[in-house]
């Protein structure tokens, strides 16, 4: 239909040699929407299920054992996470044998991750959605050392995130865990001043956005992360039914902070 349209205004417009040009504008504009409109197949999404669901306890183990030992705060960690996944009994087991081939001496990631991007690297909301149980776990027992942050930037320049954005995806996830209704990483507030205005910097860090941002800016960057954590979206794109739980605690922890930063602009 592109094709059909652009060729024609084209000719219009300016003949044979607009006619063309209209014709590979519009087979451009239809690739485009054909990618933006096309929905995952039921095949295509198990293919991407199986290979979240493996990367995400692999790496996990990994990560856990980047300091040399795996702590019972990770342990409880990814414990937490398996229970948000509402995990049956079979894929538990499946799960803490994945975790276990990942912190297992000598584990090489470097399979898992081109696997991994091969399937699933094209969409982002999914690279993002790992990263950031990663840097849940390293961060669930209060420290982020050294050997943690080497191994999560390797995972992320497998991944094809580069070091800005990582950096910003950091940011981001530490100041919306401080938003959790869970309170596995909420930060206790206080009455003073110098409180409430840490906590409006968090606010602001957990949209990505600067508090010198325009308000046209900040709900831009609202709107942007409610849809990257969408369930519906999420799942259609073959995030595991079982971890969309996760991604709606994810938005919620945004909104939060989004209403936050709406009441001091108020």
């Amino acid at each position: 239909m592109g094709k059909l349209i652009g060729g024609a205004i084209g000719f219009v417009l300016f003949n044979i040699v607009g006619a063309v040009l209209g014709v590979f504008l519009g087979h451009m504009f239809d690739k485009g929407y054909a990618a933006n409109t096309a929905r995952v197949t039921p095949e295509e999404r198990d293919a991407l299920t199986k290979s979240f669901f493996e990367t995400t306890f692999t790496l996990l183990g990994y990560l856990a054992k980047a300091d040399g030992r795996v702590s019972e705060a990770e342990v409880a960690g990814t414990e937490q996470l398996m229970g948000q996944m509402r995990l049956s009994q079979e894929q538990r087991a499946e799960a803490i044998a994945l975790f276990k081939q990942g912190s297992a001496k000598g584990f090489e990631p470097t399979k898992v991750l081109r696997d991994f991007r091969a399937r699933c690297g094209r969409n982002k909301n999914l690279v993002q959605m790992l990263l950031t149980y990663l840097v849940n776990l390293a961060l669930a027992d209060g420290q982020f050392d050294a050997a943690e942050e080497r191994v999560l930037r390797e995972v992320a320049a497998g991944l094809g995130v580069n070091g800005f954005a990582f950096e910003q995806l950091m940011r981001m996830i530490k100041a919306q865990n401080s938003f959790s209704s869970s309170g596995g990483y909420r930060q206790s507030g206080g009455a003073t001043q110098q409180s409430s205005a840490d906590e409006l910097a968090r606010a602001y860090d957990a949209l990505g956005v600067s508090a010198s941002a325009s308000d046209a800016e900040v709900k831009r960057a609202y709107r942007k992360l409610m849809s990257q954590y969408h369930p519906d979206k999420l799942a259609g794109q073959g995030l595991p039914e079982d971890a969309v739980n996760a991604a709606t605690e994810r938005s919620k922890e945004i909104q939060v902070a989004y209403d936050l930063v709406k009441k001091s602009r108020a």
